[in-house]
């Protein structure tokens, strides 16, 4: 069994103004393929609780900005606003994941017409420059908007505030000997994938994020995590 050979997060890192932490991205190969600490019972029942009460705060807070954002989008085409993407989480369950829709309508005919786009997305699983993104969807991918009706997900109890990156059910296998790892937690709208993975194209990067989390969980990772995210959000969007 591969064990753990450096320290995931450091914790010595974290700025006394701003809680910012500071994180290494190791190589997909020093990670064990089970789980090497289980948190305590504690920590899933306050976990849980934490993300009914602020899912159902952002949805209360966020509900006008819903509206606005569903009227960008079906100005823009004329288009649906919400993209219900296929997701496997947590002991393999699927469901839908609901995202404000940030492509052409026609996004997977225009990516199947285009082999060398093609070829890029079934090697990382995503595009460097995707031709397919809408002016608002840019925006919206940029500030992370785009996954703010997850909150919806969170709320059934289907995803969870922070955790692993979501997936679709094509990805599990390239995450080979990690796979069921990967699936003894439910996917977050925001995580370590979120604020650093953007910084790595590599799907082998997004997958060690995905294992340091499963790994290093804590209340205090997940509140660092949630205020960092809070941070980059307002930065981004201006608000």
């Amino acid at each position: 069994m591969k064990q753990t050979t450096e320290t995931i997060v450091q914790q010595s890192e974290i700025a006394q103004d701003t809680h910012v932490m500071g994180t290494t991205v190791i190589s997909v190969s020093t990670i064990s393929t089970s789980i090497d600490r289980e948190p305590s019972a504690l920590y899933y029942i306050s976990k849980r609780l934490i993300d009914i009460l602020l899912s159902l705060i952002g949805l209360a807070v966020l509900a006008l900005v819903f509206l606005v954002i569903a009227v960008c989008i079906k100005l823009e085409d004329g288009g649906e606003a919400l993209h219900f993407r296929e997701i496997i989480g947590f002991r393999q369950r699927r469901f839908f994941a609901l995202k404000f829709r940030t492509m052409i309508p026609d996004a997977d005919t225009y990516l199947a017409t285009h082999p060398d786009l093609m070829q890029e997305f079934r090697q990382n699983m995503k595009l460097k420059y995707d031709p397919r993104i809408t002016r608002v969807g840019t925006f919206l991918r940029r500030t992370s908007m785009d996954e703010l009706p997850q909150l919806f997900n969170v709320l059934l109890g289907q995803m969870t505030l922070v955790g692993p990156r979501m997936i679709h059910p094509s990805e599990l296998p390239r995450y080979g000997e990690y796979a069921q790892k990967r699936l003894s937690v439910k996917p977050g709208i925001t995580g370590l994938w979120q604020l650093y993975g953007r910084q790595h194209d590599s799907l082998e990067k997004r997958i060690t994020l995905d294992m340091q989390y499963i790994d290093t969980r804590t209340f205090f990772l997940d509140f660092v995590i949630l205020l960092k995210t809070i941070k980059v959000f307002i930065v981004q969007t201006g608000i």
